[in-house]
């Protein structure tokens, strides 16, 4: 395993990051099989968690704590928060009052003392910057939390937190957990230049696009995956015929190359400068199994430009399927002059 430097945190990586979304009740909600996962990740050198408070409302944070138990100091443990963990309103959020409280949350289910990595699930227009920013410095100078990021912003809000911090002295993200495949490459353009440029750190989830890039839904094919986009849920999206297109061609690359089409996908998301690690998310072992195989595969400039060519840089074929959408895109009245307004005009 060849680690790989997060931002300029000192942090050393993995390139692989194993993600925990799939652990607890909502997936896998035998714990034991999901310990075993964990500790075969490690075990092939993967030193990388990254959780979440709203997975399986907990229960992920309580099976990744269980796991590391007497392996916590060889591994950097990164968490989110955000999401509400309650009926109350205030149970949720960016505000001081719940980020103090929340990480009390974490760290018990958690089962440590300190958060190597503790991040902003989602941006909160409605929540002052500073506030969330002044909290979480709070932590990181009680030894609570050693680094903050965020996770899908957008590079104005990457850029206007980090002159709050210059401007305030408060600590200043250091990461960015942002949405990256072969077909949703719109950050290229911009947030991962901008991460960049301040010396952040990256971690990249769905490279799999969601089962997308796995080759299992292609065109002519009837299978269970293929009838489950065609049908319902979020995955209906692998229907449109330009997703299609872009697997067959991938399919063909892979097969070119001899590799899973799995492999080929990971490759291209750690091969772009900017990002220090992929979040691979496996279920099952067999799952894991699969990716761990090519952890060492990696692709040539004449196969990147191949890909380049099947999807341009900087493009996202799915636009709309964004990982979040700022109030602008999402609220109309936000878009358009008052009525008054658009008379006198």
């Amino acid at each position: 395993m060849h680690y790989r430097s997060f931002g300029r945190t000192g942090i050393k990586v993995s390139p692989y990051c194993l993600g925990a979304m799939m652990f607890g009740k909502t997936v896998n909600s035998d714990h034991d099989d999901c310990i075993r996962i964990i500790h075969k990740a490690l075990d092939a050198g993967i030193n990388f968690i990254d959780t979440a408070d709203r997975y399986s409302e907990g229960e992920s944070e309580e099976i990744v704590g269980k796991a590391l138990k007497g392996r916590r100091e060889n591994v950097v443990l990164a968490t989110k928060f955000f999401a509400p963990m309650g009926k109350d309103p205030n149970q949720g959020g960016i505000s001081r009052r719940w980020i103090i409280a929340e990480v009390e949350h974490s760290l018990r289910r958690l089962q440590t003392d300190h958060i190597d990595l503790y991040q902003v699930h989602r941006p909160d227009t409605s929540v002052d910057i500073e506030e969330t920013l002044s909290a979480l410095t709070d932590l990181v100078r009680s030894g609570k939390v050693r680094t903050i990021g965020t996770s899908t912003f957008s590079s104005s809000e990457i850029v206007e937190a980090q002159w709050t911090s210059e401007r305030r002295g408060l600590e200043r993200f250091r990461s960015e957990q942002l949405p990256y495949s072969i077909v949703s490459r719109g950050i290229e353009r911009d947030i991962l230049p901008t991460c960049q440029r301040y010396g952040m750190g990256t971690m990249v989830f769905s490279p799999l696009e969601g089962g997308l890039l796995t080759g299992r839904i292609r065109r002519g094919q009837e299978s269970d995956s293929r009838r489950m986009a065609m049908n319902a849920g979020p995955t209906k999206r692998f229907s449109d015929e330009r997703n299609l297109d872009v697997v067959e061609k991938l399919v063909t690359l892979a097969q070119e190359l001899e590799i899973p089409l799995t492999h080929l996908a990971i490759a291209f998301a750690i091969a772009h400068p900017a990002v220090s690690s992929a979040i691979i998310g496996p279920r099952t072992m067999p799952q894991l199994d699969d990716l761990l195989a090519g952890i060492e595969v990696k692709l040539s400039d004449e196969v990147l430009d191949r890909i380049d060519a099947i999807v341009p840089p900087g493009i996202d074929i799915r636009p709309a399927d964004t990982a979040y959408l700022p109030p602008a895109m999402t609220v109309a009245g936000l878009r358009r002059r008052a009525v008054g307004e658009r008379a006198a005009a």
